[in-house]
């Protein structure tokens, strides 16, 4: 059930990212204020792990590091060093410093928090990138959001 749901959240993902590609005035996603302090640590019974912190007040990112891992397979590993915030609104975006596709996209919902990843198959290891999926927060306490 956990994969089904990380699988929506990607699909989310991509429907996104291809509506802010040429979609016009659209607005795929509520646009939600974010002020948030969280921290997600956990590992599933498939191994899948992740250790996320987040940061962000009045929708600027203000620390992020995030590091996932699908077994022992491989790993993928985000830091805010290496990325810039281009957006705010209606989701946070943030693109990768060094002019390549890579993008970090944060939104709010009302049970959670995402942050996902587009383009960002450089940042990942061992082969692992489609199994990377995003984090999401509860936007209450900050913590993992259920599932």
């Amino acid at each position: 059930m956990l994969r089904r749901l990380r699988s929506w959240a990607l699909v989310c993902v991509a429907l996104l990212v291809a509506a802010c590609a040429g979609l016009g005035p659209s607005t795929p996603i509520p646009d939600r204020p974010i002020d948030l302090s969280a921290s997600c640590a956990q590992t599933e019974e498939d191994g899948f792990r992740e250790n996320a912190q987040l940061t962000v007040r009045a929708n600027r990112v203000e620390a992020l590091s995030w590091q996932l891992w699908v077994g022992k397979r491989g790993s993928c590993k985000f830091s805010l060093t290496d990325f810039r915030q281009v957006a705010t609104r209606p989701s946070i975006e943030l693109t990768e410093r060094s002019g390549g596709s890579c993008k970090l996209l944060i939104w709010q919902a009302p049970a959670r928090v995402t942050l996902a990843h587009a383009g960002c198959e450089k940042f990942c290891n061992g082969g692992i990138y489609d199994e990377a999926w995003p984090v999401m927060f509860e936007p209450s306490g900050g913590g993992c959001a259920k599932q």
